[in-house]
C-alpha cells in the first residue's frame, strides 16, 4: 500500500515535467475536460491536450512496463538460476534484440514497426537457439542453460559488431548506437499496444505461479521429491520472461541494470518469499524506471539515453549493496 501511494507522485511528476511543462493544474484540467466534466475553469489549450494524451501519457504507460517486466524477469531468472546477478539478458534475449534492431536499421526500411519487430523476432530467437543447445547436453541443470545463452549471446554480439563495423559512421551506427542505448522517446499508443499485453499477461501468469519459485531455488533432488517436473516449468518461466523481456526490448531499445538491481530492492523490503516479491518487485521497477526516464528528460536540454542514467544510479547502488550486505541477499542463499 505505501508503494502504490507512493508511485502517485512519480507519476505526477512524470506527466508534469519534460520539455514543454504541464503544471499540475493543467493536468487537473485535462483530466477533467476528458471526462466530460465542465466547471468554472478555462479548458486546456489544444497543444497541452495533445501532448498529455499523445506524448507523456504513453510515454508513462511504457517506462511503468518496461520496468515491471524487466524486474519480474529478473526476479524469475535469479530464483530459477539460483544466482543472485542473473539478469533478464543471461539468455541472449537482449543480445538477439539488437542484432536484430541492427539488421532492421541497415538493410530494412528503418520504420519504428520494422525495428520493433526484428529486434523482437531475433530475441525470442537467441533464447530459442540456447534452449536448443542446452536440450542437446546430457546435463539437465540449469547451469547449462546459462553457459548456452553466453555462447548464444557471444554470436550475437559479433554480428552487432560486424554490422556497425560495415555500417554508415554518419548515419546508420548513429541510430544503432542510440537504440542500444535505449530510449522512451519514440514511445507512442501503438507501440503500447503491443508491448503491454505480453507485459500484463507475463506478469499476471508469474505472479499466479510464483509460489512455485520457492520450490525451485531449492536443489532440484528436493523440487523433484515435493513433486513439482522442474525442466517442465522452467520452460515455462523461461519462456513468459522472455517474451516480456523481448517485447520491452525492441520497443525501447536496452535498458540496463534494471532486471539485476530492483530484485535486490524489493528483496530487501519484503523478503524472499516469490508469492511477496514477485509484484512488490513489479510496482518498485515500474516506479523506479519512472523516475529514471523523468530524469533522463529533464536534466540536460537533450533527452540522455536510459541505459546511461539507469547505469549511473544502478552500478554504484549495486556496489553499496554488496559493500554493506544488508540483508537483501547478495548470496545464492537468499534466493531460498
Amino acid at each position: 500500500m505505501i508503494l502504490i501511494f507512493g508511485c502517485l507522485p512519480v507519476l505526477v511528476l512524470s506527466l508534469s515535467l519534460g520539455r514543454y511543462t504541464i503544471g499540475l493544474t493543467d493536468v487537473t484540467r485535462i483530466l477533467l475536460s476528458s471526462l466530460g466534466i465542465k466547471g468554472f475553469y478555462a479548458p486546456p489549450a489544444p497543444e497541452l491536450h495533445m501532448i498529455f494524451w499523445n506524448i507523456r501519457v504513453p510515454r508513462v504507460i511504457m517506462a511503468f512496463a518496461v520496468g515491471s517486466g524487466l524486474s519480474i524477469a529478473g526476479t524469475v531468472f535469479q530464483a530459477m538460476f539460483k544466482n543472485p546477478l542473473a539478469a533478464p539478458d543471461i539468455l541472449g534475449v537482449t543480445a538477439g534484440s539488437c542484432f536484430g534492431a541492427a539488421l532492421a536499421i541497415m538493410f530494412f526500411a528503418s520504420t519504428p514497426w520494422a525495428i520493433q519487430g526484428n529486434a523482437f523476432f531475433w530475441g525470442v530467437f537467441a533464447v530459442s537457439m540456447a534452449y536448443l543447445l542446452a536440450l542437446k547436453s546430457r546435463d539437465r541443470s540449469a547451469s547449462v542453460l546459462v553457459i548456452a545463452g553466453i555462447a548464444v549471446s557471444s554470436v550475437f554480439q559479433a554480428g552487432l559488431s560486424i554490422l556497425m563495423y560495415i555500417s554508415n559512421p554518419y548515419d546508420q551506427m548513429t541510430k544503432i548506437i542510440f537504440w542500444i542505448m535505449g530510449s522512451f522517446h519514440t514511445a507512442c499508443w501503438s507501440k503500447v499496444e503491443v508491448t503491454l499485453p505480453f507485459v500484463l499477461l507475463g506478469s499476471l501468469l508469474l505472479t499466479v505461479f510464483s509460489w512455485r519459485l520457492n520450490v525451485m531455488t531449492q536443489d532440484e533432488e528436493d523440487a523433484l521429491c515435493l513433486g513439482m517436473n522442474v525442466s517442465r516449468w522452467r520452460v515455462f518461466y523461461v519462456t513468459t520472461s522472455t517474451l516480456m523481456v523481448a517485447s520491452s526490448v525492441a520497443a525501447v531499445g536496452n535498458v540496463a541494470w534494471i532486471g539485476l538491481i530492483i530484485p535486490h530492492i524489493a528483496r530487501y523490503l519484503v523478503g524472499s518469499e516469490h508469492r511477496r516479491l514477485v509484484p512488490v518487485t513489479g510496482l518498485v521497477g515500474g516506479i523506479f524506471l519512472l523516475l529514471m526516464d523523468t530524469l533522463a528528460r529533464t536534466l540536460l536540454p537533450s533527452e540522455i539515453p536510459i541505459s546511461i542514467v539507469t547505469s549511473i544510479v544502478g552500478a554504484p547502488f549495486l556496489g553499496y549493496l554488496v559493500m554493506g550486505n544488508q540483508g537483501v541477499g547478495i548470496g545464492i542463499k537468499s534466493c531460498n
